[in-house]
C-alpha cells in the first residue's frame, strides 16, 4: 500500500476565444490601429494586475467536521450497515459510473443531512443543474444544517461569480482558495491582469470532496455543473466518483478541514460584497461568458483555442432529472482503505522553494503502480507522462506487466493543448508496449455514462460530444484508485489532488467492467505500424481505421503544432 500523503486509520473547459484576425484584407492605418488597441488592452490588463492586491487583514473562524457522526441519521445509518457487512472493515463503497446517479447521489445526501454538509470543488458553473442543487442546499441551511462551500478561484469569473451569492445566505460559508485579484466580470482580463504572477496562477485547488453529516461522501473527477452531469448541449464529460462511508469519508472530513482554516481560504465577504456580485449580471455577454470547459488554467499554453463553450440546456431538460435515488439499494461494498492527499502548502506562493521531499497524491499513486506485478489499467483524460513516469513504464513492461491507458483523443479533448503534452510521449508508450486508446468524441447512446450498453438511457442530447474526465486507476485486479488526479506533470506538481485507495477485487472488477466496454467500442485503439500511428476504428462504429488524428479539424492540428515548442509539460 502507498504511503505518499497518507492520512488513514486502517490497512483537471475550453477557454476563451483569442481575438480574431479580420475576415478581409485592412489598410495598413487600420492594422496599426487595431495594433495599437490591442497593445492597449495589454497594458490596462497589466495596470489593473499591478494595482490590484488581496486583503492583508482577514478573518477567518476556525471550524471543523461534525464531532459525532452517529448523532445522525446518516451516521447511524453507516454504523448498522457496516455492523451488517460483518468483514471488519470500517468504510464503505458504491461506485458511481452514471452521469444521473452523480447527481442524484448528491440530492438524497443534501435531503439526508441533519447537521453539517461541506463541498470542496475545483470549480461549481453557474446553470440549470446547479441552482436545482442550491435550492436544495438552501432547503437544509433552513432546518439548521451548517453548509460550508470551499471552491478554488480560478473560474469564479463571469456568469459564474453568481455562485459566490450563497455566502451571503444563512447557515452558508463559502472560501475561495488561493483567490486572483482583480475584476470578475470577463476571465480574459481576469488571466490578463494576473499575468505577472503566472506561477501562483498556474497553482490550484483541484481537490473533489462532498461530505455530509461526516458520515458519507463524494470524491472522484467531477466538479458541479451540467457537463458533468450528462445535461449539456454541447461537452458532456465521461467520469466515475465514488461514494464512500464510514471512517474514510471521517479522513476526508479531516483534509477538507485542512484547506479550509488554511491562510489560503479566504471568506467571499472578504473579496467582495453581495452588490459587487448582483453588479456582474449587468455584464455583455462577452464579458460573462461561460467558461464551463476549463478544467485547468491551461489557458495560458493554448490562448489560441477555439471556444467550445456548451450551450446552456433547457431547463425542461434539466428538471428530468430525478430529485433523489436510494442509496441503500446500490452495492455497497466493505473494503479496506487509505486516502492520499496533497497539503495545502503544495498550492502556497513559495512552493517551488519549500522541502521538495513532501510526498504528494500522485506521488503515493506512482509508489503504488510500482508495484504491479500482472496489470495496471489506467484511465486519465489528460495523460502526460514526464520522464519519471515514463522510466517506471519502462520498468513494468520489462517484467512483464500489461499496461492499457484509456485518455482523450484530440478531437474529445476540452482542452486541446494538453494533447501536445501527451502527443510528445505516445510514440515512445506504444514502442515500449503500452497498450493506448483515445476516446472517441462522438458516442453511441449515452455518451455520459461508464458501463451503459449503447442506445441506453440517463445521458445526454444527440448534439453533444463526450469527453472522458474520469481518474481512476486498477492495479493487478486487485487495488483500486479513485479520485481527482490526472497522471500529468499538473496534477504532480502544480495542483493539490485528493484520491482514495481501496483494497478489494470486487471493486476493482466492477470497475473495469465500467471501463472495458470503452476501450472495445468508445476509443480508438493506437498502433505503431512500420513507425508510423494508426488509430484503429472501435468495434461497430462503422469508421476505418485512420493514419491521422481522427476526428480533428486541420486547423486545430495546425494550430497545436504552432504551440508544441512552446508550451512546458508541467503547464499542460
Amino acid at each position: 500500500m502507498p504511503t505518499a500523503a497518507v492520512s488513514s486509520n486502517s490497512p483537471s473547459n475550453s477557454p476563451p476565444a483569442s481575438p480574431t484576425a479580420p475576415s478581409r484584407p485592412v489598410s495598413l492605418s487600420r492594422q496599426h490601429s487595431t495594433g495599437l488597441r490591442w497593445l492597449g488592452v495589454l497594458l490596462l490588463g497589466c495596470w489593473l494586475g499591478g494595482c490590484a492586491s488581496l486583503p492583508s487583514e482577514v478573518e477567518r473562524p476556525l471550524s471543523r467536521a461534525l464531532e459525532n457522526p452517529s448523532e445522525t441519521y446518516l451516521g447511524q445509518r453507516v454504523e448498522a450497515r457496516a455492523a451488517q457487512a460483518k468483514t471488519g472493515n470500517d468504510s464503505g463503497f458504491a461506485l458511481v459510473g452514471n452521469a444521473e446517479l452523480a447527481f442524484t447521489s448528491r440530492m438524497t445526501l443534501i435531503k439526508a443531512a441533519q447537521k453539517t454538509l461541506d463541498l470542496q470543488y475545483y470549480a461549481i458553473f453557474a446553470d440549470d443543474t446547479t441552482e436545482r442543487l442550491f435550492e436544495a442546499l438552501r432547503e437544509a441551511a433552513n432546518r439548521g444544517v451548517r453548509i460550508r462551500i470551499l471552491l478554488d478561484d480560478f473560474n469564479t469569473s463571469g456568469k459564474n461569480a453568481q455562485v459566490l451569492k450563497l455566502a451571503f445566505e444563512k447557515n452558508f460559508e463559502l472560501r475561495l482558495f488561493n483567490p486572483l485579484p482583480g475584476g470578475r466580470g470577463s476571465m480574459f482580463f481576469r488571466v490578463l491582469g494576473n499575468l505577472k504572477d503566472v506561477g501562483r496562477m498556474q497553482r490550484r485547488m483541484h481537490n473533489k470532496i462532498f461530505v455530509a453529516d461526516n458520515a458519507v461522501a463524494i470524491t472522484g473527477g467531477r466538479n458541479l455543473g451540467e457537463p458533468y452531469f450528462g445535461q449539456s448541449e454541447g461537452i458532456n464529460f465521461v467520469d466515475i466518483d465514488v461514494l464512500a462511508a464510514g471512517r474514510i469519508a471521517r479522513d476526508l472530513s479531516r483534509s477538507f478541514d485542512q484547506y479550509w482554516n488554511n491562510p489560503l481560504a479566504y471568506p467571499v465577504q472578504s473579496l467582495m460584497t453581495a452588490r459587487d456580485i448582483e453588479a456582474l449580471k449587468s455584464q455583455p455577454p462577452a464579458a460573462t461568458a461561460n467558461s464551463s470547459s476549463l478544467e485547468d488554467p491551461a489557458v495560458l499554453a493554448s490562448a489560441t483555442q477555439p471556444a467550445t463553450s456548451p450551450a446552456n440546456t433547457s431547463t425542461t431538460a434539466v428538471s428530468a432529472l430525478p430529485d433523489s435515488t436510494n442509496l441503500r439499494l446500490l452495492s455497497w461494498t466493505w473494503a479496506s482503505s487509505v486516502m492520499l492527499t496533497d497539503k495545502p502548502s503544495k498550492i502556497a506562493a513559495d512552493a517551488d522553494t519549500a522541502d521538495e521531499s513532501q510526498d504528494t497524491t500522485v506521488d503515493g499513486l506512482l509508489q503504488l503502480m510500482s508495484q504491479a506485478q500482472t496489470e495496471l489499467l489506467i484511465v486519465s483524460p489528460y495523460f502526460v507522462p514526464g520522464k519519471r513516469m515514463m522510466q517506471q513504464f519502462a520498468d513494468l513492461r520489462q517484467r512483464g506487466v500489461r499496461i492499457r491507458v484509456l485518455t482523450n483523443s484530440l478531437a474529445s479533448n476540452d482542452v486541446p493543448a494538453a494533447h501536445v503534452g501527451y502527443a510528445r510521449y505516445r510514440e515512445a508508450l506504444l514502442a515500449m508496449g503500452v497498450d493506448m486508446y483515445e476516446m472517441r468524441a462522438e458516442q453511441k447512446g449515452s455518451i455520459s455514462n461508464f458501463g451503459l450498453a449503447a442506445g441506453s438511457t440517463g445521458g445526454s442530447s444527440g448534439g453533444s460530444r463526450a469527453s472522458l474526465h474520469a481518474k481512476v486507476v486498477v492495479v493487478d485486479s486487485h487495488w483500486l484508485v479513485v479520485g481527482s488526479m490526472n497522471l500529468d506533470l499538473r496534477s504532480q506538481l502544480k495542483n493539490s489532488e485528493t484520491a482514495i485507495v481501496i483494497r478489494k477485487r470486487a471493486l476493482a472488477a466492477e470497475a473495469t467492467r465500467m471501463i472495458e466496454p470503452a476501450l472495445a467500442s468508445g476509443a480508438w485503439h493506437v498502433e505503431l505500424v512500420d513507425g508510423q500511428l494508426v488509430w484503429r476504428a472501435p468495434q461497430d462504429s462503422g469508421r476505418e481505421d485512420s493514419r491521422k488524428e481522427p476526428d480533428a479539424s486541420l486547423g486545430l492540428k495546425l494550430m497545436l503544432r504552432l504551440i508544441a515548442p512552446f508550451a512546458p509539460d508541467e503547464m499542460l
